[in-house]
């Protein structure tokens, strides 16, 4: 047997780190987004901590799936925008067995990205103004919840904003995850202030749902949740792949991950695709200096998505236990550079702006007809005024 040099040793350390600090920023700075999602959708408390079990595991399952068998860094996390879009929903508006059918749908849709090419031309030709202007829509009533927070729950608010800030100036990078951490801590002292032990459960477990399918559900929830997947995810995705000299593979990543989201929406996952903010940390030179041996730290956080989803169930159990409207503060925070990266792009073409304004309007407005929810709404809005004002305004 070949023996490891202290060079190989230190090699293999370096991308495990880049691994672990790859899982940490990805699941602690947007678990609250998740639940929030799910929660608005009616999910119960058992089935939120199913949910963020079996997104924990599909994500960590793919990981390793995908960087094996490819050799390269290719990191899969939950659509962290899917579940903003999930959590501007009217409250009541599905029962959670439509919302996993919903689900199902939307995870059916990403394997035929992957199998059918005209599709995926089709997902490329999406206007970028438009889809940014929908998921700002979508993310403006959620971002608005840490300022908003202030008036119900002050001090824990005020308490997540001022670490938010502070990490902002000092720890940039971590600033969301550092935020999200105080939540869990407010949180903890709001039970035991209250005496609430009682309700807190330490060991997940998986909880079968029963889809329930409904054309109602399918239009608000699952072509929504496909385009926001595909477009701020997915697509970036293999762009920040790209910049690191590393070719995607799109067929066989999207299969994986539309398997991966059809069978977790059964246990309440809603939808897994490429990472794109966190992928640079697995596929950077901080995961090694042979960029041949990157996908180790891809594959490192993938177990430690496995190892994080034994916390689910804690998680949950604590934000479910906390004052009202705390971790959806915590959620509004980890979204509020998606959010002005989302306006930004909305807004940066000058041929769009109308009808991109229109899109970001009617989804933040949660224009719901005919029983369809204001995501889908926005984006015909959008597509409207374009072709009725400003094409028209450039002949």
């Amino acid at each position: 047997m070949a023996r490891q040099t202290p060079t190989t040793g230190n090699a293999l350390s370096q991308s495990v780190l880049a691994g672990l600090i790859t899982t940490m920023v990805g699941f602690v700075a947007s678990f609250a987004v998740v639940l929030a999602g799910l929660f608005q959708v009616g999910a119960s408390r058992e089935q939120a901590a199913s949910g963020l079990l079996v997104l924990s595991l599909t994500v960590g399952l793919s990981t390793i799936a995908l960087s094996w068998r490819h050799r390269l860094p290719i990191s899969i996390a939950w659509s962290t925008p899917g579940a903003a879009m999930l959590a501007a929903l009217a409250p009541g508006e599905f029962g959670f067995n439509q919302a996993v059918g919903a689900f199902i749908v939307g995870g059916i849709l990403i394997m035929s990205a992957g199998l059918v090419p005209s599709l995926h031309r089709l997902l490329t030709r999406i206007p970028v103004p438009i889809a940014h202007g929908m998921l700002a829509g979508v993310l403006i009533p959620l971002c608005l919840k840490p300022f908003t927070a202030v008036a119900s729950t002050p001090f824990p608010a005020l308490g997540i904003l001022l670490v938010f800030f502070i990490g902002l100036r000092i720890l940039p990078k971590f600033a969301v995850a550092l935020s999200m951490l105080a939540a869990v801590g407010f949180g903890l002292w709001h039970i035991g202030r209250t005496e609430a032990w009682d309700s807190i459960e330490a060991l997940p477990q998986l909880q079968w749902v029963s889809p329930e399918f409904s054309w109602q559900a399918i239009a608000s929830i699952s072509v929504p949740l496909f385009v926001v997947t595909m477009a701020s995810q997915n697509i970036p995705g293999v762009a920040v792949l790209s910049s690191f000299g590393y070719t995607a593979p799109w067929r066989s990543t999207m299969l994986v991950t539309g398997l991966g989201s059809a069978g977790g929406a059964l246990f309440g996952g809603h939808a897994i695709n490429l990472a794109a903010i966190t992928a640079a940390l697995a596929a950077g030179e901080q995961a090694g200096a042979d960029p041949r041996l990157r996908w180790r730290a891809a594959a490192s956080s993938g177990v430690f998505y496995l190892v994080f989803g034994a916390l689910s169930a804690l998680i949950v159990s604590v934000a479910s236990a906390s004052p009202e409207g705390l971790f959806q503060a915590a959620a509004g925070l980890a979204l509020l550079a998606t959010l002005a990266n989302a306006l930004l792009g909305a807004m940066a073409d000058s041929a769009w702006r109308l009808s991109a304004l229109a899109t970001v309007l009617v989804a933040a407005g949660n224009l719901t007809l005919f029983g369809i929810g204001g995501a889908f709404w926005a984006l015909v809005a959008g597509l409207l005024t374009h072709f009725i004002v400003e094409r028209n305004a450039r002949r």
